[in-house]
């Protein structure tokens, strides 16, 4: 049975000592309680990873990392390598992510050397992939989100795929307020599901968690997480307000 996940992308946001306070209160909240068969994760800085790890039931809240480099160590000033991540205590990391496709130009061969380099480093990939808005007017988001998870994630074997966690995020809908209709969303994940089939079978695209990005918050979470194939949310903006974020999570 696949799990239900509601992870919160918090982006370049929070001080440290802010980011503390966020994600005690979270862990608070989920203490109550949260749906069967439902894992939360965060995704801080990473300059906050080590430090929440310390504050917080990892056992309830996990973390994620938001980016990794896609090579193991050396010269690369800045980078984080998917080593320093896991040595955090972090069990995830959001890879591909439109932000950083769009502003860093990632492409689908660094993503999958970031894939790879996560997973030999026992990290759970959480795979971003998405149309524009050019694109979707263009009738042609089914072919780029192919591409985006044929040429980055289809050479894995079944096994290292059956660790991955896709995050469905059209980026138009992204910090606009828009928001996909349950019925694109579901769409969207009933096709990539398919993809899934075709290349590893039915028992592991049965498996596959998949995700919904794209201005998810309180109101309209639980009309999304109602459909079959939409199985929580990469949340964004509401993830950074712990009253918010626990009633989406509450929304299953």
């Amino acid at each position: 049975m696949r799990k239900n996940i509601v992870a919160g992308n918090w982006k370049m946001n929070k001080t440290l000592e802010e980011g503390i306070k966020l994600a005690e209160a979270v862990d608070k909240l989920v203490s109550q309680g949260t749906p069967e068969n439902t894992d939360v994760i965060i995704a801080p800085p990473f300059i906050h990873l080590a430090e929440l790890a310390k504050r917080i039931d990892t056992g309830k809240v996990k973390l994620s990392a938001q980016n990794c480099a896609a090579e193991a160590a050396g010269a690369y000033t800045g980078e984080v390598s998917p080593a320093m991540v896991r040595s955090t205590g972090a069990e995830y990391v959001i890879i591909g992510h439109s932000e950083r496709r769009q502003y860093y130009g990632e492409t689908d061969a660094i993503l999958k050397k970031k894939t790879e380099l996560a997973l030999e480093n026992d990290l759970t990939p959480i795979f971003c992939c998405g149309e524009v808005l050019e694109e979707r007017n263009a009738k042609q988001h089914f072919e780029v989100v192919k591409t985006q998870i044929s040429d980055a994630l289809f050479l894995l074997s079944e096994e290292e795929f059956g660790k991955i966690i896709i995050a469905y995020e059209p980026v138009w809908a992204i910090g606009t307020g828009v928001t996909a209709t349950p019925e694109q969303a579901q769409e969207m994940h009933a096709y990539i599901r398919s993809l899934v089939n075709k290349r590893y079978g039915k028992q592991i695209a049965e498996d596959i968690t998949i995700l919904y990005g794209g201005s998810c918050k309180p109101s309209n979470a639980g009309e999304l997480f109602s459909n079959p194939d939409v199985d929580g949310g990469l949340i964004g903006g509401a993830s950074l307000k712990a009253d918010d974020f626990y009633a989406i999570i509450r929304s299953f």
